[in-house]
């Protein structure tokens, strides 16, 4: 057996109500279930560059290294082996105001050497902002900031392939292979996956939503407030006539738009809903209290229960961080009523804002920049984007160090979680809705001529929607089917590694080295030729025209 070529298997991690699927051809095979405990270390390898993000310890400060786009801070994180690129953005004459585009560099995680620090805990996401405004950046002409790109965002994007379980809330799979992305030649990337349950849409609960939507005079800009619009005509075509809808507009302060009215008087909605104008200031902290009242109004536990909250994230008028404004609605946040946060808008755009919100509100942020993507979200994927099956995900990998010399999970900065706090269930994780997708992506190390099969053990800590019961399954990652070449992995593992390595080129990372643009083009030029995906299509568009423009 080959050790350090590609790895290749299905991780079923089979609890009492819990049950993966199998797959077929070069897809893996199902392995048995164990429960593991570890105590948390810490560490980082010599192959971290110096002044690497840690991979222990609680995300940072929203607060903390907020990027102006054209700003000096901007430039600082452009450094790429002590280089100061100058700024990105100049693919067109699209003018955009520096002070008002506001991104967070959360660094980037290092290597880690196993045998001081064996265990990488992580709270999922599912959201994918990150990597439509990149699009909307391209669909400008211009190249996005670099502190504006997430990897697992980018990743989440794209469908994973995995199938959705059997039976129970979770499947959970894993595979990999060496890559020509890697530093080095004996590395493999391991992609670890899960797949929640998906909702039959004949059976699904009915749902009372909240809309809150931002009428600030920025909403003016690019006709933001049409898009937001027209995004909400796409969602209230896909809902029953028993579901409920609810509208809160904010300016300088907030006011009820509607009512709690039925879905089946659509007509009146909309119409309350394209009267809106833009104008005024923007309180969103107003808008989001007096919309979390009306979702309390209207709370039914056996019912989905969701405020949606439409903005550029420009706010200027009472609490203005994400931090403030969550302790207003923290205790319905808590109680079952989930947020999602939909960015809109080019230029003025506080991407900070809408994201943590998201992940401390029990949410889901995405950003729509063309109505297509109204369409992604509010109909092809209305289940996810409204019912959630699993709060305070977590997950934890525990790396055998007699296999594994060190690790690096790509992406994820701001939803680490300290390996002690894993089981403690007072530390939020994050949520996932019907038929999600949550994909990471480890770089390893291995010890040379290592004498076990086992890479390490995965496991999945979350809380049930329904009885807030805490459940956690986790199961060996084996390294019994190997495949010899990178082109015998799975395609859309593949697809996954080269939008991983599309988006440490887009973020200058420290370890988007020996290779370019034009090694990931010709990656997902292949892919696009043998996945029947236009969002790959589409990918391989985009990475055509930033590989030519820098």
């Amino acid at each position: 057996m080959k050790r350090i070529l590609t790895l290749t298997m299905t991780l079923a991690l089979v609890a009492a109500a819990c049950s993966g699927a199998a797959e077929t051809g070069e897809r893996p095979g199902t392995i048995a279930v164990a429960t593991t405990s570890a105590p948390a270390t810490g560490g980082t390898s010599d192959r971290a560059p110096s002044g690497s993000a840690t991979t222990t310890g609680a995300p940072s400060s929203p607060s903390d290294s907020l990027i102006a786009i054209g700003t000096s801070p901007a430039q600082e994180t452009n450094k790429r082996d002590g280089e100061i690129r100058e700024e990105r953005g100049s693919r067109s004459s699209y003018r955009v105001d520096p002070n008002d585009v506001t991104f967070q560099d959360y660094g980037e995680n290092p290597y880690v050497e196993t045998d001081r620090d064996n265990l990488s805990t992580f709270a999922v996401d599912v959201d994918t902002g990150s990597y439509t405004v990149m699009r909307g950046y391209w669909n400008k002409g211009l190249t996005p900031p670099a502190a504006s790109v997430r990897p697992e965002e980018y990743i989440n994007f794209f469908d994973a392939g995995y199938d959705a379980p059997d039976g129970g809330v979770f499947a959970v799979y894993a595979d990999g292979a060496p890559t020509p992305f890697l530093d080095y030649s004996e590395d493999i990337l391991v992609r670890i996956g899960i797949k929640g349950a998906q909702v039959d849409a004949r059976r699904r609960p009915n749902v009372n939503l909240t809309f809150v939507i931002d009428t600030s005079g920025s909403m003016e800009q690019d006709d933001r407030l049409g898009l937001v619009q027209d995004s909400l005509a796409v969602l209230l075509n896909e809902l029953g006539p028993d579901d409920t809808i609810a509208i809160v507009a904010y300016n300088t302060s907030a006011r009820v738009v509607a009512e709690p009215t039925r879905a089946d008087e659509r007509r009146d909605l909309q119409r309350a809903i394209d009267e809106l104008h833009p104008g005024g200031s923007t309180n969103a902290e107003d808008g989001l209290v007096l919309g979390y009242d009306i979702a309390e109004q209207m709370y039914n536990s056996d019912e989905v229960n969701k405020v949606i909250l439409l903005s550029d994230g420009v706010a200027n008028v009472g609490e203005t961080g994400p931090g403030g404004i969550f302790e207003r609605i923290e205790q319905s946040a808590t109680n079952g009523i989930d947020l999602l946060t939909v960015g809109v808008g080019f230029g003025s755009f506080n991407d900070v804002l809408l994201e943590q919100l998201a992940d401390t509100a029990n949410g889901q942020y995405r950003y729509i920049d063309t109505i297509d993507e109204a369409d992604r979200v509010f109909r092809d994927n209305l289940l996810g984007t409204l019912i959630t099956i699993a709060r305070n995900v977590k997950v934890q990998v525990d790396f055998d160090p007699d296999v594994v010399k060190s690790y690096r999970l790509v992406g994820f900065e701001n939803r680490d979680v300290l390996d002690r706090d894993f089981r403690d269930d007072r530390v939020d994780g994050g949520e996932i809705g019907a038929g999600h997708s949550v994909t990471a992506l480890y770089e390893i190390e291995l010890v040379d001529r290592a004498r076990r099969d086992i890479l390490g053990t995965v496991s999945v800590r979350w809380e049930s929607v329904d009885s807030r019961d805490i459940n956690e399954i986790s199961g060996d990652i084996e390294l019994d089917l190997i495949a010899d070449r990178w082109a015998d992995a799975d395609p859309r593992f593949r697809l996954a590694a080269t939008v991983a390595a599309f988006a440490e080129q887009m973020r200058e990372g420290r370890f988007a080295r020996g290779f370019d643009l034009e090694d990931v083009y010709d990656e997902i030029d292949a892919l696009s030729n043998e996945l029947d995906d236009s969002d790959v299509s589409e990918l391989r568009r985009i990475v055509r025209d930033f590989m030519r423009d820098l």
